[in-house]
């Protein structure tokens, strides 16, 4: 009797069932890509959470296509916001770069890092041929990794790049978190003290020691949904350590504002298809932490 009244139903709501499948297919599909992702299921669809790394090289094995599929199904999609810079920004970018790109006053690196951090620094001068005695440490840290270990050379695009043109080609919202103004930004930049950006510059050295072969490991290991072992790379560790990620004010704002996006998209009706920075999905009282202590039931992959 129970099976005979539960086709009843289907047959008598044929869109809900509809509905239904079709929200299952566009789960899969997405989970097809080979990124990794969580699913919240919500009473009327699901929410998919799609942890991006940036910079993933052209040699990994992960399929874009079933992320554009997925996407161009979905009834929404969420994305991170970019910083909103003015011509008045430029002007103060201008006027407040030595406090961005250099040391205060007369101090030297020596002067803020241990004994045992000068000699790191100096042997990848030596290396590299590069003084940074007098650059900021954030600065110097930026150049260690986007120059000396190169690790956006030879990338494809990153998932909030197929999400966003597949988005825009279907008409599907695209969603995002309130911008930072770039005033704000700098502001918050130039007013930071140097010792706040050694911890940034200490795990740059590590990456950059590390070599190259972590580029590609760290890339393989978010292909197979190994979180952990993204999260403990150094080359994902370096970038996660540095401004503005690190920052507690901006840092703080980041995580809060995905986490309460995500919870009202899991009150809408229908897929939500978010691209989340998988360092603030998976870190320790990252966005899934949060989401699971607000009740959310998240199936996926192992993030601790």
């Amino acid at each position: 009797m129970a099976g005979i009244l539960a086709i009843g139903m289907v047959v008598a709501d044929p869109a809900t069932a509809q509905t239904d499948v079709d929200d299952n297919a566009i789960v899969v599909t997405a989970q097809r890509s080979g990124a990794p992702m969580w699913t919240i299921d919500t009473p009327a669809g699901a929410v998919i959470l799609v942890g991006e790394i940036r910079a993933v090289p052209k040699s990994t094995p992960w399929q874009p296509d079933r992320l554009k599929q997925a996407s161009a199904a979905a009834d929404r999609v969420i994305l991170r916001a970019l910083p909103k810079f003015s011509p008045g920004d430029v002007l103060r970018l201008i006027f407040a770069g030595g406090r961005v790109t250099r040391l205060p006053d007369d101090t030297v690196a020596a002067d803020y890092l241990t004994a045992g951090q000068r000699a790191r620094l100096a042997a990848l001068e030596a290396l590299y041929d590069v003084d940074y005695d007098r650059r900021s440490f954030l600065m110097s840290a930026f150049d260690l990794l986007a120059r000396r270990l190169d690790f956006d050379d030879n990338t494809t695009d990153d998932a909030t790049d197929v999400v966003r043109k597949a988005a825009d080609r279907a008409d599907v919202p695209i969603q995002r978190p309130d911008r930072f103004r770039g005033e704000d930004l700098l502001d918050n930049l130039a007013a930071a003290e140097p010792a706040s950006h050694v911890a940034c510059l200490d795990a740059a050295m590590t990456a950059t020691e590390a070599g190259r072969g972590i580029i590609e490991a760290r890339a393989d290991d978010w292909r197979r949904s190994d979180v952990p072992g993204v999260m403990a790379n150094p080359l994902e560790v370096a970038l996660g350590t540095c401004w503005p990620w690190a920052d507690d004010e901006l840092g703080t704002e980041i995580r809060e504002q995905w986490t309460g996006m995500i919870a009202d998209a899991a009150r809408a009706r229908g897929v939500t298809l978010a691209v989340v920075p998988l360092r603030v999905l998976a870190e320790q009282r990252g966005v899934l932490d949060r989401l699971q202590a607000r009740g959310f039931v998240i199936s996926g992959p192992d993030w601790r």
